[in-house]
């Protein structure tokens, strides 16, 4: 159904994408896209995050919501890039978990789509919701979500698997009103709140 999804966050670096990807936590991607245009401009370089006390960034992250930890975040990741990684954002998994606000999704969203590395699958509100919704797993905690789609989505598909089930989740397994006459997965959907 959507062979050509992609990330939904705007951006043209892996940076940014880290950027955007922290800033996306309880906010929606449409609200970082209105934002990180003028953050970016703003602050054009990693050096200019790292150089920044988390409270002035705070002020320009304010709309996107629990702007105070994802300003510490930010001027955190900015900060352990340049001093532990020469200013490139990492590419394996377990040393982007050591970067502030680079949990297992964030981690999983930059690896895949800046550097095209399937180092595991980005468990968000989306794909943790239909995933439970399609059968795919019983489990509540992201992790062993992820752990169990592992086990049935060939690791070449990881990236794009995430990318679809998002964009699914968007366009009509909407969680408050899902759209199930016009889903072509109705066939094999059995969630209880189904709508006719």
């Amino acid at each position: 159904m959507y062979p050509n999804a992609t990330c939904a966050l705007t951006h043209h670096t892996p940076w940014e994408l880290l950027v955007s990807t922290i800033l996306s936590a309880q906010c929606t991607d449409k609200r970082v896209n209105e934002v990180t245009p003028g953050l970016f401009q703003k602050y054009p370089a990693i050096q200019d995050f790292a150089s920044l006390r988390p409270e002035v960034l705070a002020h320009d992250i304010r709309s996107t919501g629990f702007f105070n930890n994802k300003a510490k975040s930010i001027v955190g990741a900015a900060r352990k890039i340049l001093s532990d990684y020469r200013g490139e954002i990492p590419r394996t998994l377990e040393e982007m978990l050591t970067i502030p606000g680079a949990a297992r999704k964030t981690a999983n969203v930059v690896l895949g789509t800046a550097y095209g590395l399937a180092s595991g699958i980005v468990v968000d509100t989306h794909v943790q919701r239909l995933s439970r919704r399609l059968d795919f797993t019983k489990q509540n905690d992201p992790v062993k979500i992820e752990r169990d789609l592992q086990k049935i989505i060939p690791r070449e598909k990881w990236i794009l698997f995430s990318h679809q089930i998002i964009h699914h989740g968007r366009a009509l397994c909407i969680a408050r009103n899902p759209k199930c006459a016009e889903c072509r997965l109705n066939d094999i959907c059995y969630a209880r709140d189904k709508t006719i």
